[in-house]
């Protein structure tokens, strides 16, 4: 990679104003084209993926979406005449709005159901006409609310009233304030703080448009754009990093600007190639799960990380050659001008930790695994599902509204069952009245009733409303229960064929059909690191132990969303709601991810000690000299990655949210934990079996250099012919 570096640096300006200008043409392009963004079909070959075919295929409706407008009186009933002459005169406005296709009122006789009990909660349902446009929607918002008064409370939810949180620009541009201080803080140089986030906001910034461009080709969901960020971001600055960090020691040792650019790039450029094409293999490895919204976040993710490394090798280089010595602070350029350039000492904070590591391998070792396999332990209680109302913080219309209808009508009823009922002949629309009846004796279910069927029509909905919430536990033992134990009964004897669907059921299904896939997917994932890592250091162990220690990071990532997401603890505090089941496509993204960082740490940590193993055939030495000098820049890349993950926890959406708090936990504890202790303990009790690998598996493996063309021991200085470990 030496020929790139030196192009790019003796043509930096061009380099520059190239990136600037594609940055502009895409810019353009998204101008003039705009995004396609959209929810990619999540349905698989379930029961509610049956439901919902079948009652499309039946049903004649060109209705579009639809809500539900809930008002609550303060000391009264909604029946009395004040409220009720103030919420009919609002619906009748409604009703006249443009794109509203129809109102049911609870004070009409079709929507007298529509008033709890006790008189105090009501609902109105709006259905809007097909493809409405959002400004008439937030019309009819407007006169919903403009009812409001100290004596009645009103709130909206429903699927045309979702309110979906944008993420908050300011919590974004806190996580790169914060890289910034750190990078400062621990350099002391400015243009070290400043050069690795001009670099990653360039290939962020392209991606993002390209991926906006790329939404008008595949199915892209809307959350594409935020993860690719939170990606991007995070890697794009620790890759731009590692870069620059090797350039400044090359130039302390009193290397030349351009030389030094030039094996920087030769030796910590080809880790970041490395590093970065295992994440987008990772990522696109999902593509095999064959998940519309997975397929659409992994493809934009990898687009992200692709730029973001174009970006280290060519545009970093330009800007190095740009700023010159100032990558160094003034005290570094003071000391290489009066002392001359020359290695660094090895007497640092991380040489110091290295040194201790191997002194007592086997204790911080123990140590390390237990601390994090506890934190992985409530991996174990995983639940998948997906959120909703009840879970957005109490301050939003969504979850008012969904509290009111709770308190009102009873949990179940914001998760209402519907069963498609296939019922071609007259003993079969017989049968489907007897199931009612049964579905009303059944635990666990409030109510059940069914639509009546016209002349003719062969298919029927029952709508079951259970007595807990859509995202309980209880919820989905019942869903089983009613496709186990007794719908098979009803239809024993018939042609009658019955599917459980509705939205609490389809969530029910994806996350069990997901939860499937992710141990194997895990497994694969786990074979893929062993392979790459095989591949790039000719050992068998150092790839076994990461492979190992990569599905351990990913436990802690799922028990941190866990403890935060699912129990609750700290939730409330930063903003996110309600504790409830994670979001279902959520660990599968985290496996990838979280797959592709921790080879990232350890491909910068291992090729440096494969580079001095080559160098001396000492296995202590270079797991000692691997581990001090490159401790601190990953100790600085994960605290970069905890700030920016981090700051989109409180960016608004909890899907994002999740991917936060487990990425910044997961990053921290692998690089601090794992890279800095566990690793190197490993390789310490292995000593020379470390870089053994069969002869015949050594000639058949394609040779590539992750840290230049030297990173190969020569075999007769320093042969490797079995594992002998010694301690």
């Amino acid at each position: 990679m030496s020929p790139l570096a030196r192009w790019c640096h003796r043509h930096r300006l061009a380099v520059v104003l190239a990136w600037v200008g594609l940055l502009l043409a895409l810019g353009a392009g998204v101008g003039a084209a705009g995004s396609a963004f959209g929810n990619s079909p999540t349905s698989q070959d379930t029961d509610s993926a049956r439901a919902t075919a079948l009652l499309r295929q039946a049903s004649d409706s060109a209705a579009g979406e639809s809500g539900r407008i809930v008002w609550q009186a303060d000391g009264g009933k909604v029946t009395g005449p004040d409220t009720e002459r103030t919420m009919s005169a609002a619906l009748e406005r409604i009703s006249e709005a443009p794109g509203v296709a129809s109102v049911t009122s609870p004070y009409t006789a079709a929507g007298s159901a529509q008033v709890s009990q006790d008189g105090r909660t009501a609902y109105a349902t709006v259905a809007f006409e097909q493809d409405v446009s959002d400004a008439r929607i937030e019309h009819v918002k407007e006169l919903a609310t403009a009812a409001e008064s100290d004596r009645v409370h009103i709130a909206l939810n429903g699927q045309a009233f979702t309110v979906n949180p944008a993420t908050n620009p300011v919590a974004d541009a806190m996580g790169i304030a914060l890289a910034f201080v750190v990078l400062l803080f621990v350099f002391r140089a400015v243009w070290v703080a400043v050069l690795p986030i001009v670099t990653a906001v360039v290939g962020v910034g392209t991606s993002a448009v390209a991926v906006m461009l790329l939404s008008h080709v595949i199915t892209l969901s809307d959350t594409t754009l935020t993860l690719g960020s939170l990606i991007g971001l995070g890697v794009g600055i620790d890759y731009a990093l590692f870069i620059v960090n090797r350039h400044r020691a090359h130039l302390k040792a009193g290397m030349g600007v351009a030389e030094s650019t030039a094996k920087a790039l030769n030796t910590s450029g080809r880790a970041v190639v490395f590093a970065g094409l295992t994440v987008v293999v990772a990522l696109l490895g999902m593509l095999t799960l064959n998940v519309g919204i997975i397929n659409g976040m992994a493809i934009g993710a990898a687009v992200t990380v692709v730029l973001t490394v174009l970006a280290a090798i060519t545009l970093l280089p330009a800007l190095l050659g740009m700023i010159g010595p100032r990558v160094l602070s003034r005290g570094e350029r003071h000391a290489l001008a009066v002392h001359g350039g020359g290695p660094e000492d090895g007497t640092g904070l991380w040489a110091r930790w290295a040194r201790r590591v191997q002194d007592r391998p086997k204790a911080l070792g123990l140590l390390a695994l237990a601390l994090l396999a506890a934190l992985a332990f409530p991996t174990l209680s995983l639940r998948l599902g997906a959120s909703d109302d009840g879970n957005l913080p109490t301050t939003s219309t969504n979850r008012q509204a969904y509290d009111m209808i709770a308190d009102g009508f009873g949990p179940g009823f914001n998760g209402p069952l519907v069963l498609a009922v296939q019922a071609p002949t007259g003993a079969d629309k017989a049968a489907a009245a007897k199931l009612v009846t049964a579905l009303q004796q059944v635990d666990g279910v409030a109510g059940a009733a069914a639509a009546p069927m016209k002349e003719g029509q062969t298919v029927g909905v029952i709508s079951v409303v259970p007595t807990t919430s859509p995202q309980s536990a209880a919820t989905s033992d019942l869903i089983g229960h009613l496709r186990d134990k007794v719908i098979p009964p009803a239809e024993r004897g018939t042609s009658m064929k019955v599917y459980v669907g509705g939205l609490t059921a389809s969530n029910e299904d994806f996350a069990s059909v997901l939860m499937g896939k992710l141990p194997v997917f895990v497994l694969v994932i786990a074979a893929l690191g062993f392979l790459l890592l095989t591949v790039a250091f000719r050992s068998l162990l150092v790839p076994a132990v990461g492979a190992v220690l990569n599905i351990l990071s990913i436990g802690v990532a799922f028990g941190a969303i866990v403890v935060v997401f699912q129990y609750g603890f700290g939730a409330s505090l930063l903003g996110l709601g309600s504790a409830g089941p994670i979001e279902s496509f959520v660990p599968i993204l985290v496996v990838g991810i979280m797959f592709g960082l921790s080879m990232d740490y350890q491909v910068f940590l291992v090729s440096r000690m494969r580079e001095e193993w080559a160098r001396t055939g000492d296995s202590h030495r270079a797991v000692r000299v691997g581990q001090a000098e490159t401790g601190k820049v990953i100790a600085v890349a994960a605290a970069i990655m905890f700030c920016v993950f981090g700051s989109f926890v409180f960016g608004g959406m909890r899907v994002i949210s999740e991917f936060g708090v487990s990425l910044a936990v997961a990053v921290a504890l692998d690089a601090l934990l794992i890279r800095m202790v566990v690793v190197p303990a490993l390789m310490h009790l292995c000593g020379r079996a470390n870089w053994w690998l069969p002869r015949r598996l050594d000639k058949a493996l394609p040779n590539v250099s992750v840290e230049g063309p030297a990173d190969h021991p020569d075999p007769a200085r320093h042969p490797v012919r079995e594992p002998q470990p010694t301690g």
